[in-house]
């Protein structure tokens, strides 16, 4: 059907709608009519929309439903080299020229004899390019990352084996399809990787990420799962606020379970294979409940990417008998580089690099940390039209620069400690990675969601923080209601504030204390004085994709959030007081 709408050699077929059997097919029949697939994060503005189907050249623009035809009917008549749209998710609401309905787009393909089809496929090489992931990046306009059929092939390969995934002849895998297709960890998951071992996929609901998804999970059941921290920390946020619910006997089991959990599997990680009775006990009592009451009864292979996740949160689903692994890697790599396993895992560690990957720690300092750079098949052609951004990212000895820093420890276990760009670097030259400061706010203030460390060129740090609040389901959009679980905190602490503007506008005098305990404790821990956290401030509003703070894997965009709130940055450091 591609090869009939006159598709032509390596022009984009771009894919804009949430997952289903339709968007794996339009991206494997693109590929095979020789185009390449490119997947537009739904939540794309139609500029955004505009840009990625410009760079590629797209011929083709396939489209889930009415919401997203607007944003192309919008832009259209800037793109030249589009051919034609393709609804699929829903009916047409209206007849246009070169719009078809995934039914038409099916029928079209009927009178293309199969041997035009084949020469096609003949005509391709491994090592040519046959998907573009468009890298949502923290600045500047978003790069067409090449990967080639190799690229795909060889990582869902050894990615699979890896982590040991079984051959559908052997044991049926099942997984659910949720995460975005235009990232590549979806992809290498669910289409690669699915295809080479025969995994059954599941596609859950569009609002999968709104609530839905545990839902789908206890329905399929899969035996592996992969979530960004986020979707971890959504479940965790959950289940305490069921457990702060119950009966104080069921409490008082729960955390006799949880303790004996986290004792049982940190031995475990460090070699002690013996399971203790009150083990067994626990996990006849908790711990097999919890796991089928999130539909991860079957699941044994519990991955976290995309993101940093917090020890809090590891620890958290540790303590039920649920260790999620860490992978890292980056769509420059077609998805992983290196990978935690049941038998090979440190808690915060990313694990150990998949066979046939190399990793180079490149300019260590006396710590062992350097920025880490990757090698193998599994590295990128390159990003599309963009030969200076492709010299920069891959050196002259073929190592791709991940922008990473990190260290190896004696073990051979990658450790990730920040990015070089968000190293903050004080007017004193002290260069701090904000990340375990910001975490460190966090465990130590329960009811803070999110926090960002500003100071760069300054002469002290100071914190912006944000309450954890309800969000609206619709529109992803955070509201102003406290989460039951911060109520419960804020009674706790004797303050009667159920919403983010009361705390803000009385300056809550016990919230605005254990605030300030926190970070005191924090501050106590520090390296040196020059990474205390001198000044704070509350934001009225939560970071949210919906208010641009956090990209599409609900990573910190810290460039936006430091324009978006520079008044208070800004007015941190214009009070005469230094801080002592």
């Amino acid at each position: 059907s591609c090869l009939q709408l006159g598709l032509e050699r390596f022009h984009g077929v771009c894919i804009l709608g949430f997952n289903s059997a339709e968007w794996f097919i339009a991206d494997i029949g693109a590929i095979l009519a020789g185009g390449f697939a490119v997947g537009i994060y739904t939540t794309n503005s139609p500029e955004a929309c505009h840009y990625v189907a410009e760079n590629c050249s797209a011929n083709v623009l396939v489209v889930e439903n009415h919401k997203q035809l607007q944003k192309i009917l919008e832009i259209q008549h800037k793109l030249p080299h589009l051919k034609a749209i393709i609804q699929y998710g829903e009916e047409l609401k209206e007849k246009r020229p070169n719009l078809y309905s995934w039914s038409e787009f099916m029928d079209l393909g009927k009178d293309v004899p199969d041997t035009q089809l084949r020469e096609v496929i003949e005509s391709q090489k491994p090592n040519q390019c046959c998907t573009l992931i468009y890298t949502s990046g923290t600045t500047g306009q978003p790069k067409g990352v090449m990967l080639s059929h190799d690229n795909l092939t060889w990582t869902a390969s050894a990615a699979g084996r890896f982590i040991m995934l079984a051959d559908a002849k052997v044991k049926q895998e099942l997984v659910v399809s949720y995460l975005p297709l235009s990232h590549i960890a979806a992809q290498m998951s669910d289409i690669w990787s699915a295809m080479t071992f025969g995994v059954q996929v599941f596609f859950a609901q569009p609002d999968a990420l709104k609530g839905t998804l545990v839902d789908t999970l206890r329905e399929v059941r899969p035996t592996a799962f992969l979530g960004v921290p986020r979707v971890w920390e959504k479940m965790e946020e959950k289940m305490k606020s069921i457990g702060a619910k119950s009966s104080a006997f069921r409490r008082k089991v729960a955390s006799w379970a949880k303790g004996v959990g986290l004792q049982t599997n940190l031995k475990r990680m460090n070699g002690y294979s013996e399971v203790p009775v009150n083990f067994r006990l626990a996990r006849h009592l908790v711990y097999k409940k919890v796991r089928k009451a999130i539909g991860l009864d079957r699941c044994t292979k519990c991955y976290t990417g995309a993101a940093p996740i917090t020890r809090e949160t590891l620890e958290f689903f540790l303590s039920l008998n649920i260790p999620v692994f860490e992978l890292y890697g980056m769509s420059e790599s077609s998805g992983p580089h290196t990978i935690s396993l049941p038998h090979a895992f440190k808690l915060t560690s990313c694990g150990k690099e998949v066979t046939g990957c190399r990793t180079l720690i490149h300019k260590p300092d006396g710590d062992g940390t350097g920025e880490i750079c990757f090698s193998g098949r599994h590295i990128f052609m390159g990003y599309l039209n963009m030969e200076e951004k492709t010299k920069e990212a891959i050196d002259e000895d073929g190592w791709l620069h991940s922008g990473d820093l990190g260290k190896h420890d004696k073990d051979g276990f990658l450790y990730i400690t920040g990015r070089i760009k968000e190293l903050i670097i004080t007017a004193g030259g002290e260069n701090v990675p904000p990340v375990p400061i910001e975490d460190a706010v966090k465990e130590a203030v329960p009811i803070i969601s999110n926090a960002m460390l500003v100071g760069d060129k300054a002469k002290f740090l100071a914190m912006l923080l944000t309450l954890k609040c309800n969000v609206d389901v619709e529109t992803g959009e955070p509201g102003d209601d406290l989460t039951a679980e911060a109520i419960e905190y804020c009674q706790k602490l004797g303050s009667k504030a159920t919403k983010v503007s009361e705390i803000i506008s009385s300056k809550d005098k016990a919230v605005y204390a254990a605030i300030q305990k926190g970070i005191s404790a924090v501050n106590e821990g520090a390296v040196s004085n020059a990474q205390k956290v001198q000044k704070w401030v509350l934001l009225e509003k939560d970071f949210s994709l919906f208010g641009g703070e956090l990209g599409p894997t609900m990573k910190l965009k810290r460039s936006v959030v430091a324009q978006k709130y520079r008044a208070q940055i800004t007015q941190f450091y214009t009070d005469a007081d230094t801080p002592t």
